[in-house]
């Protein structure tokens, strides 16, 4: 006599794992099941003109502030004042939502972040330090992402997978492990990127040029590669499936 099978089998934690990062990205727009076009995609995921500038605002305004209070004798700009208005504007955007009731979770982080930052930096009187949490940060995910990607368990089919439906079914599927994996590699490549070329401006304590690198190396890199990761997604499961 067989046993009886279990009405409703435990998730493994891949698929747990898996919903986690679908339901994110399911929050930042990125539903390959929904129909919408590649700039729609891309734009909700950056937040719109709202997130792009809770993005990139305080970080504008510190690195500027930073800059112009250089003092030529000592080198340094003025750090409280840079921080502090870095910080404030963060703040600013944070409570702008609160008040007018939209979801809050993304200006909350960019107000941790800075706050973190600043920390840093406050602590330790060197204004270059205010980037060690983005080091920090680029590294866990591109070190995450290229693991992943290795072990054949990229982190983006765990997340497509969830989105589409079919949990860790994708990993049967040679193309779809092969697309998921240079995806998951992409990714990692971009984080590491930005590691590469900012820390030697970090130990040169070029707070200027560190700070300009950091804006020119966010959005404008991380759009291109949602709107290829997106594509790829659609291509691998088409429009019918979805």
């Amino acid at each position: 006599m067989s046993e009886p099978r279990d009405p409703d089998p435990q998730p493994t934690a891949a698929e747990i794992f898996g919903q986690a990062l679908g339901g994110a990205a399911r929050k930042a727009g990125l539903d390959p099941a929904k129909e919408a076009s590649t700039g729609h995609v891309v734009w909700s995921a950056m937040g719109g003109w709202r997130g792009v500038a809770e993005s990139v605002i305080p970080g504008l305004v510190f690195i500027v502030v930073y800059t112009l209070t250089i003092d030529p004798d000592s080198g340094d700009g003025d750090l409280w004042l840079s921080l502090g208005l870095s910080v404030g504007i963060a703040a600013v955007f944070t409570i702008a939502r609160l008040i007018a009731r939209q979801p809050v979770s993304a200006a909350i982080g960019g107000l941790l972040a800075a706050a973190v930052a600043a920390a840093f930096a406050v602590f330790t009187g060197d204004a270059a330090n205010n980037f060690i949490p983005g080091f920090i940060t680029n590294a866990v995910y591109g070190t995450a992402l290229l693991i992943s990607a290795l072990l054949g368990w990229s982190l983006i089919g765990l997340a497509a997978g969830f989105l589409m439906g079919e949990g860790t079914a994708w990993r049967a599927d040679k193309r779809k492990r092969r697309v998921f994996s240079w995806l998951a590699i992409a990714w990692a490549a971009l984080f590491f990127l930005r590691l590469g070329v900012q820390l030697p401006f970090y130990l040169a304590d070029d707070v200027t040029t560190l700070g300009t690198l950091k804006l020119v190396m966010g959005l404008p890199l991380f759009a291109p590669l949602v709107a290829v990761t997106w594509l790829a997604v659609r291509a691998l499961y088409g429009r019918r499936d979805a």
